[in-house]
């Protein structure tokens, strides 16, 4: 008899919750922003995500059987241990697991729970984990400039702006982000730019859509494309570090790349990453994940429920389809 479950994935800028069973098939699914706790506070994203999960089970019983939960801010043990604290509390399910986002993509991009791996995400923000096959791990507590990281699509969208705004005055090197920053806002100059946001006549927020102007100028710019290069070559530390640390540099183990960003700049980082990548581990098999991170969660659902391994290719293309 099958078991239902319910998958989460939640990211820095989308959600999504997956009502399914260890046949495959899958009963409900519901998406919404972003509900990382280091922008909503705790209560704030178990509040969003109870909503989703409601509209994920519409007149489903709870509790299910399970619940998988991967969510960007799941960064420290204690973070971890109060985010399952309060989705236990809620009643989902009978059982809850809790880790961070990057687990699901990790899982999403091997095809067994024991398969040694690396996992790196780049969306809208960036982080690594890595796992061997008898259970060691390594992580990174991915809480921003104040513990070293460097990247992602917010951060490159500031370097976007700021690079534009010293190229426009001359504190910097000249670019075409400055006509491309200003063209896209509508502004005249990057300075009307920053002061329309600092005025508010501008939604912060818009600031990320620069990404986008970043990767359009690079190929034609020389501080454009530096820019990339340093993504790329952290993307590669992230890998360097996580294979010294397992001791898995001389190994075929799967390097698995995900998120927005590498998604939508892959032709422009992925010769650097690859290059990179091979040279601190010869053997690794790099994998590109385009499935959304929620086919991990559900992944791990099946592992967790014993579910037959006829299930597994059943519920990937199942996920896949509803999360579209």
């Amino acid at each position: 008899m099958s078991s239902l479950f319910l998958a989460i994935d939640g990211g820095n800028s989308k959600t999504d919750v997956v009502l399914a069973d260890t046949g495959g098939t899958v009963h409900g699914h519901a998406r919404g922003p972003g509900s990382s706790p280091h922008h909503l506070g705790l209560a704030g994203s178990i509040e969003l995500l109870d909503e989703l999960v409601g509209k994920a089970v519409g007149g489903q019983a709870l509790p299910v059987e399970r619940v998988e939960l991967f969510l960007a801010g799941a960064d420290l043990p204690a973070e971890v241990a109060a985010l399952t604290k309060a989705v236990t509390a809620r009643g989902w399910a009978r059982h809850c697991a809790v880790d961070n986002d990057t687990f699901a993509l990790l899982r999403a991009g091997v095809e067994s729970a024991g398969t040694g791996a690396v996992a790196v995400v780049c969306g809208a923000g960036i982080n690594c984990v890595g796992r061997t096959g008898d259970g060691r791990s390594v992580r990174f507590p991915s809480l921003g400039e104040i513990t070293g990281d460097w990247g992602g699509g917010h951060h490159l969208a500031q370097l976007a702006l700021w690079h534009a705004a010293r190229g426009e005055d001359g504190r910097g090197p000249a670019t075409a982000l400055t006509a491309a920053v200003a063209a896209h806002f509508g502004r005249a100059t990057v300075e009307d730019v920053g002061i329309g946001i600092h005025l508010g006549e501008i939604p912060p927020r818009r600031v990320d859509e620069l990404t986008r102007v970043l990767f359009a100028v690079a190929a034609g710019d020389a501080v454009a494309q530096r820019v990339l290069d340093e993504q790329a070559d952290e993307i590669v530390a992230y890998v360097r570090v996580a294979v010294t640390r397992l001791d898995l540099a001389t190994t075929a183990l799967p390097v698995v790349l995900g998120g927005g960003v590498l998604r939508g700049g892959w032709d422009q980082l992925g010769p650097r990453i690859t290059a990179g990548v091979t040279a601190v581990a010869p053997r690794a098999r790099l994998t590109f994940v385009d499935d959304p991170p929620v086919v991990g969660a559900a992944l791990s659902a099946l592992d967790a429920l014993g579910a037959p391994e006829s299930a597994y290719p059943v519920l990937r293309a199942a996920v896949r389809e509803a999360a579209a």
